[in-house]
């Protein structure tokens, strides 16, 4: 089995029950989601567990606000409608929305998730996509591991205020990177095989009883259903997206369900709620498939010696040979990736506007609308209809709602907003002094 996005195996130690199963018993007998302590390694039920509830509130405007940051994975800007998302549609019309906001490259999940909560880009953070090549165990891989994220975290700037914070992370990967960052975090339960995420139902479930038992101040989610649905949904290229349109309304749902309980139990009129997405979605047929590898071997100089970081709408590529050769083997990689049907760029990672950083290699190809990479092999690598990494699957919602005086109502603006402004807007609405060394690399939204 393997993730749908980073490739990587899932391994269970041999006669456990599938996570999935475990999660549905304990749903039909009514047991509450399971909450994880934030580096504690200690897994206690949210109904009597209380997680901390026995501190006292300091009286202060700054500690009665409450921030809570949604990403609606793979969501669309056009996508949230008065057809299948009429809530979301409400939240974003009451509040301030931006109409050309933008994910940042690589178009993926984990580094526009890091980018979300670091404030800047992966030149700082060490992570600019899900899959790279680790020249250190000369294999590629996940970047899935807390180590992996070199750059403070507004969780954690939060942390040293005395503020409590919280994930509640759908993907196996993100609960990863961000390790114990947050002082509360829920562990993805259960796990669906393959895909590598719980879904919205548990997720949701969770964030609710995080809430409930332990109040935080900054709650940090992600909703992998509309993600997942629309990796796998065959009916993607055709328009009619049968399983995509179905996790967009069953999602929305649960995002009322949430809201309303911030009404119902006061915490509305303190709050701010930033919901967006980490990137978009495009959809190809079986026949447009672009695989590298192939060409890059059949090339004399550049056989053997370049490897494939493989991330749907993106490649990244490799030099393996001597660093004497780089410089010639980089312009060899560009030209040869330009030939090959589908690609729309191949780009030296070096180019200032995507600010990527050693890890993503040497060079950059972002394929076409309607193609996907498949790499190292262009049948089994990557068979899936749904992917994003490549420019068209920049376009993101993005939008700021909530009770508390510091949202404007109703506001739209054309400005483009990024992924990377949500931790410096956290920090403006909390009043958190400073900024990370080198400054934000996003701004304050309100």
């Amino acid at each position: 089995m393997s993730d749908l996005c980073s490739g990587g195996p899932v391994r269970r130690p041999a006669g456990d029950p599938a996570p999935y199963e475990r999660g549905a018993a304990d749903l039909a007998t009514g047991r509450r989601t399971l909450l994880q302590l934030g580096g504690a390694g200690l897994a206690m039920s949210a109904a009597t567990a209380g997680l901390g509830m026995e501190h006292a509130e300091a009286v202060s405007p700054r500690t009665r606000k409450r921030a809570y940051v949604f990403v609606i994975d793979g969501c669309k800007p056009e996508e949230i409608d008065a057809g299948l998302t009429p809530h979301l549609m409400r939240l974003r019309d009451r509040g301030m929305r931006w109409s050309r906001a933008s994910s940042m490259p690589i178009m993926e999940t984990i580094p526009n998730h890091v980018m979300m909560m670091t404030g800047v880009r992966p030149d700082r953070s060490g992570v600019p996509a899900n899959s790279i090549y680790d020249r250190s165990i000369r294999d590629t891989r996940t970047l899935d591991r807390a180590r992996d994220l070199g750059a403070d975290t507004i969780l954690q700037r939060l942390n040293r205020q005395g503020l409590r914070t919280a994930t509640v992370l759908s993907k196996e990967y993100l609960y990863g990177i961000f390790g114990p960052r947050a002082k509360r975090r829920w562990e993805p339960f259960p796990i669906i095989p393959v895909s590598g995420h719980a879904p919205d139902e548990f997720t949701m479930r969770a964030a609710t009883a995080m809430v409930e038992d332990y109040d935080p101040h900054l709650m940090f989610v992600n909703l992998g259903d509309i993600d997942r649905y629309g990796h796998t949904d065959l009916t993607g290229p055709t328009g009619v997206r049968a399983l995509r349109n179905l996790a967009l309304a069953k999602t929305d749902n649960y995002i009322a369900q949430f809201t309303r309980m911030l009404v119902e139990t006061g915490r509305w009129k303190n709050s701010m709620m930033i919901v967006l997405a980490d990137h978009s979605m495009d959809w190809s047929y079986p026949h447009r498939v672009v695989s590298l590898q192939g060409p890059m071997d059949s090339d004399p100089f550049l056989a053997g010696k370049v490897a494939i970081g493989d991330n749907g709408g993106a490649d990244l590529l490799y030099w393996l040979g001597p660093a004497a050769q780089r410089e010639k083997a980089v312009r060899r990689m560009q030209r040869v990736a330009a030939r090959v049907d589908g690609v729309h760029a191949a780009l030296p990672r070096t180019k200032k506007w995507m600010r990527l950083g050693p890890e993503a290699g040497d060079v950059v190809v972002f394929c076409k609308k309607g193609w996907r990479f498949s790499d190292p092999d262009p049948v089994t690598s990557n068979p899936i209809p749904g992917n994003h990494g490549h420019l068209v699957t920049r376009s993101i919602p993005f939008f700021i709602t909530g009770g508390h005086r510091s949202v404007q109502r109703g506001v739209a603006s054309a400005d483009v907003a990024h992924t990377v402004d949500v931790a410096p807007t956290v920090a403006d609405f909390f009043g958190v002094k400073g900024s990370p060394r080198g400054g934000w690399d996003g701004r304050s939204r309100l």
